[in-house]
């Protein structure tokens, strides 16, 4: 598998969890505001890590650590995902996977066969607003179509209780409104977790051309707009 990051320890990143998080190297988005940036090429260009090297870490640390969290880039595009998974399971690790949904036939054979136990969804912005947030914006019609018929399957079996989950949506200005705000709401209505999280700065952000955060102010009158749909909704950072 393409792992280009481990981060070794983390007490926020799987709930209830002390785990660790390796990042693989290779997206379908280009999101403009994204701080993962030099996770997204998929060329040589990325320093990629051994699979010997993380195990060597995971199995040292195994009687201390309780998960790994599985980030990106996109990790679902990765052909050897399962194989992976399977061989931190039998570390006995739990597995929480991050994704943003666009390859629903994988999450779900995955969650199916009992190797996920906990799933982050990013909801990047309404359907109508989705491909200029993704950073797809010149994907034709049929394309954007597919792309969100996609993500909408993922939410869908994500809603169905199949497996722990959360939703979470990083909101920027310059790219998310109110409007916009609650058309995510309603699409992932009564989820039992919902995350806003706001856009911060940063020298890895792959655009910082009219992009900016929100005031605490404007999240909070946010959330009052996704509590309608997701009473669980809450702010995070």
């Amino acid at each position: 598998m393409r792992i280009a990051g481990l981060q070794k320890t983390t007490l926020l990143d799987f709930p209830g969890k002390m785990a660790a998080i390796v990042f693989t190297g290779g997206c379908n988005f280009a999101c403009p505001y994204c701080h993962n940036s030099e996770l997204i090429s998929w060329g040589d260009d990325v320093p990629l890590m051994s699979e010997d090297e993380v195990f060597a870490y995971l199995n040292k640390r195994k009687n201390v650590l309780e998960g790994l969290v599985i980030s990106g880039g996109e990790p679902t595009l990765q052909k050897d995902l399962e194989d992976f998974i399977r061989r931190v399971r039998d570390l006995g690790y739990m597995i929480k996977l991050d994704t943003n949904g666009t390859t629903p036939t994988v999450l779900m054979d995955l969650c199916g066969k009992g190797l996920i136990d906990y799933v982050a969804m990013d909801v990047k912005a309404s359907d109508n607003l989705c491909a200029r947030a993704c950073g797809l914006a010149k994907l034709d019609a049929t394309a954007r179509e597919m792309l969100q018929a996609n993500m909408k399957k993922s939410r869908e079996f994500l809603l169905s209780g199949s497996v722990a989950y959360e939703f979470r949506t990083t909101l920027v200005q310059g790219l998310h409104t109110a409007e916009d705000v609650e058309k995510i709401a309603e699409q992932i209505r009564g989820a039992s977790a919902y995350f806003l999280q706001n856009y911060r700065e940063s020298e890895t952000v792959l655009c910082k051309d009219g992009l900016s955060p929100f005031s605490r102010e404007q999240l909070e009158d946010f959330l009052t707009i996704v509590k309608k749909y997701v009473p669980a909704a809450q702010i995070r950072g």
